[in-house]
């Protein structure tokens, strides 16, 4: 049985309640993610709660760069590069579908931070560090006359060359969502709209949690021997509901992303560049469209109902506009936007822009080990970090012995590919099937960046649903496999981070909307007042992404 299926909650919810658990994890993004992959795989017998959808928080919030970060070497964190960049290449070779290699523009300015040799210098070492082997991807360095051949829209009069590297883009939700279904494959137990509540004490230690289904208001008590807190922006709520911090807190930035037409701003290369001030924003290319991101802010606001601002906005249109001039840019041109909060260490005195961003685990009196801080291409190795401490403490209490990690040679669900060449050649292969049926090669292309070798089984229940718009018919097959394996219980879910729709293709998403809120009725079982709420919710937050106030 699936218990990721919609369709057996009751089955996944009996069994987080009928035992004792090793490890029960609060938090569905990332890093929760990676944490319950790499127990699991350990043989640790590992549940997590997640109080609204995976992935809904900052994992699905970022700028969708697994990066080595080039901007950590001005701060000379060349260990910290040295590692993300190592867990790059480790997150590239297990789920080559869903992050791929990106070639990224890096201008270099009159009086701008990098200047030809530093940026030269820079990139060696970043290539170095990271190991790079291939020839395609090591960094170039360019004259002006080459980057404008490449990059016709920059600003010219200030420009005087570009250095050229790899980077990787990826769907950071679909990547939180696919570990978290390894992780189940691996025998663990995820539940999302499950809200911690409370926690439970034996002799004073921590020892299960009382949370309440979101989805019934039915409260459930989960028993486990260690509590790990992975809850992003709300660590330290967690923490107080445990005891008194003292020592670090977190730090909350907030970053900020806007959407246009790739017509409106067509860039070849993604580029990240500076702006007034001294920040850098990434202007990045995504089929048909481009965003442009991030803001960097202290931030003490709501996290429930995080939007970008009118002043997010404004700075993104404006540094879009300083940097490629010709484009002039205008805020009524965003046909989407979405904002995230970076949980960071705090640290004396420093801007936004200053704070580390490595992890920090804190382990309380009571037991409860809690999480924070870290970058979304460091998940794997912060997972790994921290079931080593689980590990240890489970032999002390029940005997289990110690499993060194297995997590590095894991493939991500769909990601079974053992090159780029075979992920293009499967490409090739779906759309030779597709094309003759109304669909574009741009489906292909798209269906096996988000499911990789599950796009099979979507496409075999896309021949088998009747209809004359294959778009349509297209979206169910998608809404069928994300209710059989998914856990998907909201429209939201669905068009935010089991698709990426939302984001990308807001157009899409409203011609789309009557059909898939139809059909999930169906599958879920909604009456009519349910459907329609969970309609106007969409269309809310279709409105929401462009009225900045």
């Amino acid at each position: 049985m699936n218990l990721l299926s919609s369709l057996n909650r009751p089955y996944l919810l009996e069994k987080l309640i009928s035992s004792t658990h090793d490890l029960l994890i609060i938090g569905g993004g990332i890093t929760g993610a990676g944490i319950a992959l790499d127990a699991a795989s350990r043989g640790i017998k590992t549940c997590l709660i997640e109080k609204q959808d995976f992935a809904s928080g900052t994992s699905s919030r970022s700028t969708k760069l697994i990066h080595g970060g080039l901007r950590y070497l001005k701060q000379f964190e060349f260990n910290l590069v040295r590692e993300v960049a190592h867990e790059r290449t480790t997150t590239f070779n297990n789920a080559q579908h869903l992050v791929f290699p990106q070639k990224m523009l890096l201008p270099i300015l009159k009086n701008g931070p990098y200047g030809k040799l530093s940026a030269t210098l820079g990139l060696w070492i970043y290539d170095f560090l990271a190991g790079i082997k291939e020839h395609d991807w090591r960094y170039k360095i360019l004259s002006k006359e080459d980057t404008v051949n490449e990059e016709p829209l920059l600003r010219r009069d200030i420009l005087k060359g570009s250095g050229l590297y790899m980077e990787f883009g990826t769907d950071d939700a679909r990547l939180t969502l696919e570990v978290i279904k390894t992780a189940a494959r691996y025998g663990a137990l995820p539940a999302n709209y499950l809200r911690y509540n409370k926690f439970i004490y034996k002799n004073n230690c921590v020892c299960g949690v009382e949370c309440v289904d979101l989805l019934t208001g039915k409260i459930l008590i989960i028993n486990a021997n260690q509590v790990i807190n992975s809850t992003g922006p709300w660590v330290d709520e967690v923490r107080r509901n445990d005891r008194l911090i003292t020592g670090k807190r977190l730090h909350l930035t907030k970053g900020a992303h806007i959407v246009v037409r790739h017509i409106k701003l067509p860039l070849k290369y993604s580029v990240y560049f500076p702006v007034t001030g001294g920040r850098m924003v990434f202007a990045i290319p995504h089929g048909n469209v481009t965003y442009i991101g991030t803001t960097d802010t202290n931030y003490t606001g709501d996290m429930e109902t995080l939007i970008a601002s009118k002043e997010d906005a404004t700075y993104l249109i404006n540094a879009a506009n300083e940097m490629f001039p010709s484009v002039t840019l205008k805020i009524s041109d965003i046909i989407s936007s979405w904002a995230g909060i970076r949980p960071l260490i705090h640290e004396e005195g420093k801007t936004p822009s200053d704070l580390r961003r490595r992890d920090e685990i804190f382990i309380s009196e009571s037991g409860l080990i809690s999480i924070a801080g870290g970058k979304l291409t460091g998940y794997r190795k912060m997972a790994e970090k921290i079931v080593n401490i689980v590990n240890k403490n489970l032999m002390k209490v029940s005997g289990i012995a110690f499993i060194h990690c297995k997590t590095r040679g894991i493939k991500i669900n769909g990601g079974e590919y053992t090159s780029q060449q075979e992920v293009n050649e499967h490409i090739k292969k779906i759309s030779e099937k597709i094309i003759s049926d109304g669909l574009e090669n741009s489906s292909a292309n798209y269906l096996v960046r988000t499911y990789g070798k599950q796009s099979d089984e979507i496409l075999n229940k896309y021949f088998l649903i009747s209809g004359s718009d294959s778009k349509i018919r297209l979206a169910k097959a998608q809404l069928w496999f994300a209710v059989t394996n998914e856990s998907v219980y909201k429209l939201q879910d669905f068009f935010i981070r089991r698709t990426g729709m939302f984001l990308f293709e807001p157009e899409s998403v409203k011609k789309l909307l009557p059909a898939i809120a139809e059909e999930m009725k169906n599958y879920l079982q909604w009456d009519t007042q349910r459907c329609g709420t969970e309609m106007e919710e969409m269309e809310n937050l279709l409105k929401k992404m462009v009225t900045f106030e």
